[in-house]
């Protein structure tokens, strides 16, 4: 009889309890939006553009002038890969500029000798055809003197081609010095967008491949929320439509933003989305772009991964509530 009791009031405390979560379920559906008509939101978690600085070609770490949590400015020197091996290389380049430069002096010497030569050359043949008329010389000596004036042509015109080659052999080696003067200079990192230091991912001395990442700095000017609409709602929404935003860490602070992005068609909502409904199975993607300025004044916003929600305006005509005014506290 013991055990029968305690089964029955076993089931019925199941049962309430089954009747509760019914009850609050339906209460849930049942409760009017908060929000008016012409708006819409979704669920988001913040994002921000984030820029990996790496080095171009491979080498080692020499120096790296920021830690994790600094502020940099735009075009700052962040890291500098070691360029004692590119430093002898440039001034082996700049060697064989010179040398080269020496080449050309030489073969304008040697034009300038060629010339002379042709010129003579060619007064010893007008000479000997005067000759040969009168028939003071053979006919053999006048050839000689002719095919003399075709020799003294043929080495002058060498005597300009290894001039042009010189010239040519200047133009590749003066390159080739500007190519290593660049590896120098891309041998310095710098920031190329202003913002905090996300990640310090290697330390001096080690030695890093050809695109090996040093850094990543986030743009806290720059910082998104990427949500998921059904078809209904997203259709209703333009790019630049105006937003706002409210995170889930600081409630009582209503972010300017916009639309930045539309997805061009509906994909499968991914797992991971979170919505305040049942998740449909496709959805459009949309980005809502934080307000730049307001990111500038408020510079303790700029992280990401806080989850929130964005709500959209559909109607310009419509007033904010004034729960969502710029300015206001949530309740």
């Amino acid at each position: 009889m013991l055990n029968s009791s305690w089964r029955s009031k076993t089931k019925l405390i199941v049962f309430a309890v089954v009747i509760i979560v019914v009850l609050s379920f339906l209460a849930t559906l049942m409760q009017p939006s908060d929000l008016p008509e012409g708006y819409v939101s979704g669920n988001g978690r913040t994002e921000a553009t984030e820029v990996d600085i790496t080095s171009k070609f491979g080498g080692r770490l020499e120096q790296v002038f920021v830690k994790e949590g600094d502020q940099v400015e735009i075009n700052q020197t962040l890291a500098r890969i070691d360029t004692r091996e590119l430093e002898a290389q440039l001034r082996r380049a700049q060697a064989e500029v010179r040398r080269t430069e020496q080449e050309k002096h030489f073969a304008v010497a040697v034009i300038a000798q060629r010339r002379s030569e042709l010129s003579l050359t060619q007064k010893d043949m007008e000479r000997a055809k005067g000759l040969y008329e009168n028939d003071s010389i053979s006919l053999e000596q006048l050839q000689r003197d002719e095919t003399a004036v075709e020799t003294a042509k043929a080495t002058l015109a060498a005597a300009q081609a290894q001039l042009s080659n010189a010239e040519a052999a200047i133009e590749a080696a003066i390159a080739n010095t500007e190519l290593v003067k660049t590896q120098i200079d891309d041998s310095i990192l710098r920031a190329p967008i202003g913002g905090r230091v996300l990640y310090r991912l290697a330390e001096p001395g080690e030695v890093l491949p050809g695109g090996g990442k040093v850094l990543t700095v986030l743009d806290p000017t720059d910082i998104y929320m990427t949500l998921f609409l059904p078809t209904k709602d997203a259709a209703r929404v333009g790019i630049g439509a105006e937003a706002r935003v409210v995170l889930d860490g600081i409630p009582d602070v209503v972010i300017p933003a916009y639309v930045s992005f539309v997805a061009p068609r509906a994909q499968f909502t991914p797992k991971e989305v979170e919505t305040r409904t049942e998740r449909e199975k496709l959805m459009f993607r949309l980005k809502v772009q934080l307000d730049a300025d307001f990111l500038r004044e408020n510079s303790a916003l700029a992280k990401t991964g806080i989850p929130g929600v964005a709500y959209i305006r559909l109607n310009t005509e419509t007033e904010w509530p004034e729960n969502l005014s710029i300015g206001s506290e949530q309740d």
